[in-house]
């Protein structure tokens, strides 16, 4: 059941850094004879969100990318990771080897985005007749809203417009990105709490 994903990147982390580099063109305001005019408040929160994760993932990167010896096979010390930081590298590691479950959980209609961030769970025919098949979807999707926490928390830590109590609008905006980039035929819920299917 468990599939180890293949390639080298992180599709959520290209969604993001595509999404980041909209955004930040939107930013510049007026570039190549383009008028882009930054709409709201949110679209700025969604911004620094975005900016946050890819900080991240490029973090990511380079910690899997670094090499532990030397060029004579000594050990290479390497610096102490703040354990915030090191939470949300690690849950960013494990959305990308769950990744290609969670996207085949999202298209059979087993997992839904929530309004609040996080994954929900939704039964059905196979779930209902294979425990053992309900008990794995809800521990990946478990495993998901964790690693979706952790990195959430750590965008607060590090970002100095938001707060602890922030943590409500920043799962919002989070939402809206995922709504965003659901595919056709994944089930979605819209702010007010009614489930759709995105089309």
């Amino acid at each position: 059941m468990k599939k180890h994903s293949t390639g080298t990147g992180s599709q959520h982390f290209k969604i993001w850094a595509g999404l980041a580099a909209i955004f930040w063109l939107a930013a510049c305001g007026k570039l190549v004879g383009v008028d882009v005019t930054v709409v709201d408040q949110n679209t700025a929160l969604e911004n620094q969100i975005l900016g946050s994760y890819e900080e991240l993932g490029n973090e990511m990167l380079l910690l899997a990318s670094v090499r532990s010896v030397d060029e004579e096979g000594k050990l290479k010390t390497v610096a102490d990771i703040p354990p915030g930081k090191k939470q949300a590298i690690r849950a960013m590691q494990r959305q990308e080897f769950n990744r290609d479950d969670i996207l085949s959980f999202k298209q059979t209609g087993v997992a839904g985005e929530g309004n609040a961030g996080l994954l929900v769970f939704f039964d059905n025919s196979k779930t209902k007749e294979d425990p053992k098949l309900k008990s794995f979807t809800q521990a990946i999707i478990q495993e998901e809203n964790d690693d979706r926490m952790a990195i959430l928390n750590r965008t607060i830590a590090t970002n100095e417009a938001f707060s602890d109590g922030d943590l409500p609008k920043v799962q919002k905006i989070f939402a809206s990105l995922n709504r965003d980039s659901a595919k056709p035929g994944e089930k979605i819920q819209q702010e007010n709490g009614e489930w759709t299917v995105k089309k």
